[in-house]
C-alpha cells in the first residue's frame, strides 16, 4: 500500500564555496612526500582538519601509484576532498571526486515532486552521510557576488585556533595573531601587532601579494603557495617590523624603518 505524502515542499540545495589547500605532487612521489613531512614537522598541525584538493595536472602517475599516494597522505592525516587534473581512469568508487574551477556556486532548488511511502529510490530530505567532525573556530569573511569587496579590517586579535579567511582581497589585522592562529588572504596581509601564528597571502595566485607585520615571531609565512617556516627566516628579523614579498620563486624580506 502506498500513500502520497502531504508535504511536497522542494528540497533546498544551496551552493557554497570553501577555501581549500591545493597540493601539487611532484615526481618522484617519495621525494615529494619527504618534503611534505618536513613541512608538517616544522609547522605542527598545519594540515589538521583542513580540506585539501590534490592537483595532478601534468603528473604522469599510474592508478596503483595514485592509490598509494592517497593512502600515504591519509597516513599523514592529510585528507583529500577532491582531485583536479586527473585522468578519468584514475578515479572511481572509494576515491576522491574529480573537481575543477572552485568558483562560487548559486543557490538552487531541486524540482518539487510528490513522494510516496516505500519509494527508496527517490530523493530524501534527510542526509545519509555522517556529520563531519566539528572544525576549529573559524572567522570567515564572505563576499557576495553582487559586491566587490577588495579588503577587510579585523579590529581584534586573532586567538589561537582561529582563522581569518578572505580569498577575495587584502586583510588588515588591528592587533596580534597568536601562535596557532592564521590569516589567509587572496591579496596582501597587514598585521599591526605581533605575528606569532601563520600568514598565507596571495592564495589565489597573486604573486604581487605582500605580508607586513609590526613584530615578527611567525610560525609560517606563505605567498602564492611558497612558504617559509620559522627555521627558514633570518633570525636578525625576529622581533622586528618586517615585510615579505616574492621575487621569482623566492620569498624576500626586509626590516621596515
Amino acid at each position: 500500500m502506498t500513500e502520497s505524502l502531504t508535504d511536497t515542499r522542494p528540497i533546498r540545495l544551496k551552493g557554497r564555496s570553501f577555501l581549500a589547500l591545493t597540493l601539487s605532487p611532484e615526481l618522484p612521489v617519495a621525494g615529494w612526500l619527504a618534503r611534505l613531512d618536513d613541512l608538517a614537522a616544522r609547522s605542527a598541525g598545519f594540515f589538521l582538519g583542513r580540506p585539501v584538493v590534490l592537483d595532478l595536472d601534468g603528473v604522469d602517475i599510474s592508478k596503483a601509484e595514485f592509490n598509494e599516494l592517497i593512502a600515504e597522505l591519509g597516513r599523514r592525516n592529510v585528507w583529500i576532498m577532491g582531485v583536479e587534473g586527473a585522468r578519468p581512469s584514475l578515479l572511481g568508487p572509494g576515491m576522491p571526486p574529480a573537481m575543477k574551477g572552485g568558483r562560487p556556486g548559486p543557490d538552487f532548488e531541486a524540482p518539487s515532486e510528490p513522494q510516496t511511502a516505500g519509494s527508496e529510490g527517490k530523493a530524501s530530505g534527510k542526509p545519509s552521510a555522517p556529520a563531519p567532525a566539528e572544525p576549529a573556530p573559524v572567522a570567515v569573511a564572505e563576499m557576495h557576488a553582487a559586491r566587490a569587496v577588495p579588503s577587510i579590517i579585523v579590529r581584534e586579535p586573532v586567538r589561537s585556533g582561529q582563522s581569518v579567511v578572505f580569498p577575495e582581497g587584502d586583510v588588515t589585522i588591528i592587533g596580534s595573531v597568536a601562535s596557532g592562529a592564521e590569516v589567509i588572504a587572496g591579496g596582501s596581509i597587514h598585521i599591526y601587532g605581533t605575528l606569532r601564528g601563520r600568514a598565507l597571502a596571495g592564495t589565489v595566485g597573486n604573486t604581487a601579494a605582500r605580508i607586513f607585520c609590526r613584530k615578527l615571531e611567525a610560525e609560517l609565512l606563505a605567498i602564492d603557495g611558497l612558504y617559509k617556516t620559522a627555521e627558514d627566516m633570518d633570525k636578525r628579523l625576529r622581533g622586528q617590523a618586517v615585510q615579505f614579498w616574492l621575487e621569482g620563486d623566492a620569498i624576500m624580506a626586509e626590516a621596515l624603518n
